[in-house]
């Protein structure tokens, strides 16, 4: 039986001290911040608008398994069905379009049939984003700024998303590309450290050493021989430091 669009049961609990629909304000949520891995889970999006598709993309991304239910779908999303990236079923939403959902992304344009869906998908255990309704989700979506393996995201926790915005623009003009190259120096110098040295307290004194150093500037301007060799002379000079601790009575 589809699910139509009629008002919710009002357990939805709103963050950031929002009014609920019967006008009561709510005591603001404390989120948990974290990155999830999406890999293989099942992802449910309901509608099939420019919101719809812009989380489809980024689920995508993630390796999620998408499934889209929405009566009309844009060209891109029919696309992305007619060359099995995601599945699509072109009709009203059914309760049994949300069993097994990981998550669920309500992100039609009736707000009375978005919160519908959240109560449902919050029954069956499943968290729920609800386009443009922070106060009704179960977790949100932040704003982000991504560099390669880098990614820094900026939540208001539904309070604005216009200074969050504002905040997403300051940070890229900040953190621009080069900090991608930056990290994967990191990560090489990390792995070295790991193989090499044993004392922990050495390699975080290390990785610090190596966050302050010119390897930022050879990575930043594409001088790979240089980074290796940066990379290389910093771990020799943390492995001997430890060598000679190590000598000392």
């Amino acid at each position: 039986m589809p699910l139509g669009g009629t008002r919710g049961s009002g357990s939805c609990v709103p963050a950031g001290g929002r009014v609920s629909p019967g006008g009561q304000v709510r005591t603001p949520r404390s989120l948990y911040p974290m990155l999830v891995d999406l890999v293989g889970r099942r992802c449910v999006v309901i509608g099939g608008g420019p919101v719809a598709e812009r989380k489809v993309s980024r689920l995508l991304q993630c390796g999620a398994e998408v499934c889209v239910v929405t009566p009309e779908a844009t060209d891109a999303l029919a696309g992305m069905a007619s060359v099995g990236r995601i599945t699509l079923q072109v009709r009203p939403v059914r309760p049994s379009d949300l069993a097994g959902a990981f998550l669920v992304f309500a992100a039609t344009n009736d707000s009375g049939l978005n919160r519908v869906l959240a109560e449902a998908a919050r029954r069956q255990g499943s968290l729920v984003n609800i386009a443009d309704d922070p106060a009704g989700s179960s977790f949100h979506v932040p704003s982000r700024v991504q560099r390669g393996d880098l990614t820094i995201t900026i939540s208001t926790a539904g309070g604005s998303p216009a200074l969050a915005k504002k905040l997403r623009q300051r940070i890229e003009a900040t953190v621009g590309p080069e900090y991608e190259a930056f990290l994967a120096a990191l990560r090489t110098l990390r792995a070295q450290a790991q193989a090499r040295i044993a004392d922990p307290a050495a390699r975080q004194a290390l990785y610090r050493q190596a966050v302050e150093s010119d390897l930022y500037e050879d990575a930043a301007a594409g001088r790979t021989e240089l980074v290796a060799a940066r990379i290389e002379a910093l771990v020799q000079a943390a492995a001997e430091r430890e060598t000679e601790l190590r000598k000392q009575p």
